[in-house]
């Protein structure tokens, strides 16, 4: 069942696998996520008696009640007024205009010629004048309303009566507005100007009443409001409102309390009620997966490096980030139960570690930067921001501490020395966060979060060394602590060599010297070669004898041996060695030297042998079945291995006569296509010589001859 699952996922291309893979993540990444961004809601109606004390899970801006108050804040703007000294000149010269009207008709009056007999039709056509003449005046003066009586009463005054009338109607107007009259004195203003028109002497009784009609009509407001600048001051007092807020973690119903329609509208704008729809915060996680997914799936689209590698360092960061949630998850379910922020208990620098020593420090930074970004998110506390700063950047500091004192070290030790580092760098944190929130802590307090510290850093080390070996073997992961264990003399296997084959366990040291010199003049992994020389040759101990490194005596058991069945004992060597180490569940890249070192390079000394015997050499038989190093490694292991036999029998050698030797060892490979199938170049085939020539002169040098 699972082996076409596992074709399929093979066949697929990188592009889509990780697609496929990432989006399997995400979708497992949203559910566990949800629930700490879905808060508590309640199942609420109207004036029911609240059973527990409710608090606002956001800070929420009230608008009703804001509007309200910038209502209030307008109201009490004070109008702005402004006075107008031309008022007073506008309004004489209307009192003008009007007497002059009607001067101007009793001037007409006085000067025709009227026959006594009819006098009431002159009457009626003056009034007809008066009324045209005064018409547009009362469209804009409505209270300006003059009957027949008062027109006639003020035609039957002499022109003369008028005149000084006139005179001193303009003049009581002007004084009265020269002075600042608002809306609200008007009426007094008015009767003012009544009162002086009553008291005047010089005002005919018969006209007392249109007079005064004129002269209230003229009395109008001198300071009136300026309605640009007092809304420009209502917009300013509303702007200077602050918004009012419902604050994150404050109460807004207390145990016991009524809930009216105050108190549910604040409910509802709070989103505590069970009514309202969850569809923002699923759509902000949805965000968030998305772009932690988008920035894992470029790294990778942009990341130089072999499919199977990519594969499987995808399905390792995913795996190492999924097991930081899951973790996370656990904390945030018990800490409602503490008082304490018990998430800085997490292991801050466990994926950073993690995935620096079974990828790289790339990837490493990657992760660790993500994890920060969704602890901040699921560690967060009830009455928290969207995400809790001060967790994200705990582990933020931590992973990134973790990262430098690391290094490119990877023994246990040093594992356990970064997580004191990384306690100590917790410690440095959480003393800056206690700080900074000026709130006062109890002793015992203090000492929690110490603990904390201190804890999380070790239990980072303590989870990364434990779960290391499950990486490994689960990913078949070749790390650097892994071929350190290796390199042990005590392994069984390398105890075997050194008991049973001492020559070729000799053999294999000189070898991993001059693999590890040459790989790391090139940058290629040293340790690797290192180790993998150590058990590259392990195929010998099956048959020690039969391989000359390991024979103490002049009897050589091939002398004795038909070349083809020399040919077989040499040959089934690799493939030996790739068994044993099979059985002994060694990582694929240790066997793969052990298979790969020789490649499908010809046993010269027995096709030479078979032709002395007259028989019909076929060279093809005479080759190791290989495959060809596929690694840079290999291919340098392969230089290494024949280089060391063929020094070791050189009699006197000197640096010319080794690097001739070398030399011609690396062009006899090249020429024979040995390197056909790795990436192995001829800049760096040139300084894998040059490597190897330094370390064979320092184990070659010439010794001083010491007396007897």
């Amino acid at each position: 069942m699972m082996q076409p699952i596992r074709d399929f996922i093979n066949a697929l291309k990188f592009k889509y696998f990780s697609l496929f893979i990432i989006a399997l993540f995400s979708l497992a990444l949203f559910f566990i996520m949800y629930g700490n961004v879905q808060k508590e809601t309640y199942e609420i109606k109207r004036f029911q008696i609240a059973s527990e004390a409710i608090r606002s899970i956001k800070t929420v801006e009230d608008t009703t009640k804001t509007e309200l108050e910038k209502e209030r804040a307008a109201n009490e703007v004070t109008p702005v007024y402004q006075f107008s000294e031309d008022v007073a000149n506008n309004r004489q010269a209307i009192a003008a205009n009007i007497f002059n009207f009607f001067i101007e008709v009793k001037k007409s009056i006085e000067t025709d010629d009227i026959e006594p007999k009819a006098p009431l039709v002159i009457q009626k056509k003056s009034i007809e004048d008066v009324r045209e003449k005064l018409s547009f005046l009362e469209e804009e003066e409505p209270e300006l309303q003059l009957d027949e009586e008062s027109i006639i009463s003020l035609l039957s005054q002499d022109v003369v009566v008028l005149e000084n009338v006139r005179d001193f109607v303009m003049d009581a107007i002007g004084f009265e507005l020269m002075n600042k009259i608002r809306s609200d004195e008007l009426s007094i203003k008015k009767y003012d100007i009544e009162n002086k028109m009553r008291m005047a002497n010089i005002v005919p009784s018969t006209i007392k009443q249109p007079v005064i009609t004129i002269a209230r009509t003229l009395i109008v407001e001198t300071e009136i409001i300026n309605e640009e600048l007092t809304k420009a001051r209502i917009e300013e007092a509303k702007a200077a409102v602050e918004p009012i807020r419902i604050l994150q973690g404050q109460v807004i119903v207390r145990e016991g309390q009524v809930i009216d329609n105050e108190v549910y509208r604040q409910l509802e704008i709070a989103g505590l009620l069970t009514n309202q729809s969850p569809v923002k915060p699923m759509a902000g996680i949805i965000l968030f997966i998305f772009v932690i997914s988008s920035v894992i799936f470029m790294h990778f689209s942009t990341w130089q490096e072999n499919t199977l590698a990519k594969r499987k360092s995808l399905v390792i960061i995913l795996v190492v980030y999924f097991l930081q949630v899951v973790i996370m998850k656990l904390i945030s379910l018990i800490e409602p139960e503490f008082d304490l922020l018990i998430a800085f208990l997490f292991p801050t620098a466990l994926a950073s570690m993690l995935v620096k020593l079974l990828t790289n420090e790339r990837l490493a930074l990657t992760i660790t930067i993500v994890t920060a970004a969704t602890a901040g998110i699921i560690l967060q506390d009830g009455y928290a921001a969207i995400i809790q700063m001060e967790v994200a950047l705990y582990i933020l500091f931590g992973g990134l501490t973790s990262l430098y004192l690391l290094g490119n070290v990877s023994r246990r030790s040093t594992i356990l020395g970064t997580s004191l580092g990384v306690a100590v760098s917790n410690l440095l944190f959480l003393a800056f966060y206690l700080l900074m929130t000026q709130t006062s802590y109890t002793l015992t307090e203090l000492v929690f979060y110490a603990v904390a510290a201190i804890t999380s850093g070790l239990i980072s080390g303590a989870l990364t060394i434990g779960l290391l070996p499950f990486f490994e073997t689960g990913f078949g992961i070749l790390s650097d602590i892994r071929l350190i264990e290796l390199s042990n003399p005590n392994h069984p296997l390398l105890k075997r060599v050194l008991t049973e084959t001492p020559g070729t366990y000799h053999h294999s040291v000189m070898v991993a010297n001059l693999a590890d010199a040459a790989c790391e003049s090139i940058g290629a992994n040293g340790l690797l070669a290192r180790v993998g020389c150590y058990y590259h040759d392990i195929g010998k101990t099956v048959r020690p004898g039969y391989f000359i490194e390991n024979q103490h005596t002049d009897k050589n058991p091939h002398d004795l041996l038909p070349p083809e069945k020399s040919r077989e004992i040499i040959i089934a060597h690799a493939e030996d060695g790739a068994k044993l180490l099979e059985r002994h569940k060694m990582p694929q890249e240790i066997i793969a030297i052990a298979k790969q070192h020789h490649g499908t390079s010809l046993l010269k000394f027995f096709v030479f042998k078979a032709r002395e015997l007259g028989d019909d050499v076929n060279e093809e038989d005479y080759r190791y079945p290989g495959p060809k190093p596929q690694t840079k490694e290999i291919a340098i292991i392969s230089i290494a291995d024949s280089v060391e036999a063929a020094v070791r029998s050189m009699k006197e050698p000197t640096s010319e006569k080794i690097a001739s030797l070398v030399r011609t060892i690396v062009s006899d490979k090249l020429n024979d296509g040995q390197f056909d199938e790795c990436d192995l170049s001829m800049k760096e085939l040139k300084k894998v010589e040059r490597a190897m020539c330094e370390t064979l002169n320092g184990i070659f040098h010439n010794r001083i001859e010491y007396p007897e």
